[in-house]
């Protein structure tokens, strides 16, 4: 299979996604702002998650262009991805419904573990594939990031329930980390191309 492939179906799925999710932002009834401000928390659960599902389509972009052949075991750790980044406009919905409740706030964390565990497969097949010596296994190197963001997604699922509030701005706090960018991957592509 082509990775050409492989990329488009990742960006239907993942426009899915933010579809379902804006689906979920529903007009107020009324006219004033006091019927806006009600609406804040599901737009703040949808601004987050939109955030999420962004940061997760531009990195799969850039994994794919370190790309040279793609596999089977690829294609299911992407789907492995995908199917965690699907469940992701159920917890977004469900957040501002139980008023930042526990529960929700567990789960969505969960959610975002699992899919950076997922992501984090998804580059060891790659790797595997394409070799060890090849762009993406430069372009990572210790990946503080990749480490980090699993560690505060435990920390934010473990005082879910005693601090919802908190949860949610460590959740908030990894989307921050990974907002700019990670230019890892394309300058290892322009070095690559260099030697």
């Amino acid at each position: 299979m082509e990775k050409n492939r492989l990329e488009a179906f990742s960006d239907g799925v993942i426009a899915i996604i933010i579809t379902i999710m804006v689906l979920e932002l529903k007009t107020p009834h009324e006219a004033t702002w006091e019927a806006l401000r009600e609406k804040l928390p599901v737009f703040l659960s949808y601004l987050l998650s939109f955030i999420y599902v962004g940061i997760y389509w531009n990195n799969h972009h850039h994994l794919l262009m370190a790309t040279k052949r793609v596999n089977g075991a690829i294609m299911w750790a992407n789907l492995h991805l995908l199917f965690w980044l699907s469940l992701i406009p159920f917890v977004t919905a469900w957040i501002p419904e139980s008023h930042f409740a526990s529960v929700p706030l567990t789960l969505y964390g969960v959610v975002l573990l699992l899919s950076a565990l997922a992501y984090f497969l998804l580059q060891r097949a790659i790797i595997r594939e394409n070799g060890s010596d090849g762009v993406l296994m430069k372009a990572l190197g210790c990946d503080k990031k990749g480490k980090l963001s699993p560690v505060i997604y435990a920390m934010a699922i473990a005082l879910s329930f005693a601090w919802p509030q908190i949860a949610f701005g460590l959740y908030a706090l990894v989307a921050l980390i990974w907002f700019i960018p990670d230019p890892r991957i394309t300058r290892a592509l322009a070095e690559t191309k260099a030697e």
